[in-house]
């Protein structure tokens, strides 16, 4: 059984929960997936978190589980064995084998610190075997500390504990060589270096016993050392995200958390391993956030898609509701324009049952018409074998629709009554499909006719004069330069029989010959 998200996160920690808050709030159909094994887990306190300073790590994740449930996030325990692509989603698969479909994904599984391969250290991880000074350093400020090296990059360790004890040692036989400009710095310091290896820390009364291959014992109160990140990231694997370079190749994300895939966002340890509580809480409410805004552009780009669909779908539906929908004679005002131009090629966008394009074949044109009605362009195909017309004929939403550049590009009363047809669009669109020397010819109502001016403007398609729709298209002028930009009357016949007139927009662009 597969279940439907817009968001899974996998990871139930600090920066899990940020995340998910931020995506509750924005009313989200969200799933945390818990491990259970958050890395501060060994801690009975937690500092340097404004507001929280001493709270047990364990309670403030129980504050957020609650907060995030009000918000409708749901929270299972669980381990994530397999993130894959699934039809235009995520695919989420669990050890239990369930699985789940997400729109979007935030990992924040954190890491593992796989500390120095000494015995006794990792039972004191947490309690007197200490990573961070500013996390655990007040506590032991004072006291006799030891700092436990395990690489070059210790040095900042080891100065930073010094601020908090005149009594540090530091075991530095993992950062061997030590140069002498450091011996010098941390001896200037007061700070003792015992080079030996460290071959056991045993747990006492009085403090850790440190032990070292040389047969000296060292007592502390407490010991600082780091561990090397680990990421357990095998189930993204067949997503290949990229890493940062950086100790543990944590996944590359950009402020908002987003990783080299659309989908999947990152936040928290499995991003910065040495980030503390402030930080992975940050991280994961701005990944809850960019998740969220990733949700918010497609749904408006499905809500388009979908409106189009049905806009099309309306059209088809009015070709179909009759035999014939256009007279099939060439617009007055079209003919007027196109006479004066040397054939080439030509694409009518929007054309109908093909009146215009056949008109362009029958005078030394290679014309092409696109159409969103599969209805109008199977009568224009007919239209035009009757008449032997050497025209073609495409179903398609717009020019973008057609492949290659055409000296003439043609969009004849390209209206429609719905206030979001996106016209000026589509007329870009014809633009970038003219050749270089070739024109763009738009032929648009400038006015209703005079028999509907009594009509409810609620059903009129928007009117642009030429000069309008010529600003809003916007073309590069160095590129583009107007022909024609006027409004021509044509006469009619109104319903009645009587005699009308009608007012055509038009707006005849060429676009520049090649430099």
């Amino acid at each position: 059984m597969t279940n439907e998200w817009d968001a899974v996160i996998i990871g139930g920690s600090i920066a899990g929960l940020s995340a998910a808050q931020m995506l509750g709030r924005s009313r989200r159909r969200t799933l945390v997936i818990d491990g259970g094994e958050p890395r501060n887990r060994f801690a009975a306190h937690m500092h340097g978190v404004l507001g929280h300073d001493g709270l047990d790590p364990a309670a403030l994740l129980e504050r957020g589980r609650a907060e995030a449930r009000a918000y409708g996030v749901e929270i299972v325990a669980g381990t994530v064995t397999e993130l894959t692509e699934a039809d235009g989603a995520l695919r989420v698969t669990r050890a239990d084998g369930s699985a789940d479909t997400a729109r979007t994904v935030i990992i924040a599984t954190g890491i593992r610190d796989a500390l120095p391969d000494v015995p006794g250290l990792a039972e004191e991880w947490g309690r007197r075997v200490l990573h961070c000074p500013y996390c655990h350093g007040w506590e032991v400020a004072g006291g006799r500390l030891g700092v436990l090296a395990t690489s070059a990059a210790s040095l900042h360790q080891i100065e930073l504990v010094r601020q908090l004890s005149d009594e540090v040692i530091a075991f530095t036989a993992a950062a061997e060589p030590v140069g002498e400009e450091t011996v010098a710095r941390l001896t200037a310091r007061g700070i003792r270096i015992a080079p030996s290896p460290v071959r056991e820390v045993v747990p006492g009364d009085d403090g850790l016993t440190v032990g070292t291959r040389d047969g000296d014992a060292y007592v502390v109160e407490a010991i600082f050392t780091g561990g090397d990140p680990v990421l357990d990231l095998a189930f993204a694997g067949g997503l290949a995200l990229a890493r940062a370079d950086a100790p543990g190749a944590p996944l590359a994300v950009d402020l908002r958390g987003a990783t080299s895939h659309p989908r999947v966002f990152a936040a928290g340890n499995v991003t910065a391993p040495y980030a503390n509580v402030p930080v992975s809480m940050g991280a994961g409410s701005m990944a809850g956030a960019g998740a969220n805004a990733m949700l918010v552009a497609e749904d408006g780009d499905r809500a388009v898609a979908d409106r189009t669909a049905q806009r099309n779908a309306d059209w088809e539906d009015r070709y179909a509701a009759q035999d014939r929908f256009w007279s099939g004679r060439v617009n007055a005002t079209v003919a007027g324009i196109v006479t004066s131009l040397a054939p080439g090629t030509a694409l009518d966008v929007g054309s109908g049952e093909g009146g215009d394009v056949v008109w362009l074949a029958e005078h030394g044109w290679r014309a092409t018409g696109v159409d969103v009605s599969p209805t109008a362009v199977r009568r224009a195909t007919e239209f035009a074998a009757s008449r032997g017309a050497d025209a073609r004929f495409v179903v398609g939403d717009g020019a973008a629709a057609v492949a290659g550049e055409f000296d003439l590009v043609l969009a004849s009363f390209l209206h429609s009554r719905e206030a979001d047809f996106p016209r000026i669009r589509m007329l870009r669109e014809a633009a970038e499909r003219v050749a270089p020397g070739g024109h763009l010819l738009a032929v648009s109502h400038a006015a209703p006719p005079p028999w509907a001016a009594h009509e409810s403007t609620e059903h009129r398609p928007v009117m642009r004069t030429p000069e309008e729709e010529w600003e809003l298209l916007a073309l590069d002028p160095e590129v583009w330069h107007p022909v024609i930009v006027e409004i021509r009357r044509r006469e009619a016949t109104a319903p009645d029989g009587t005699t009308a007139h009608l007012d055509d927009g038009v707006l005849l662009v060429r676009r520049a010959d090649r430099s």
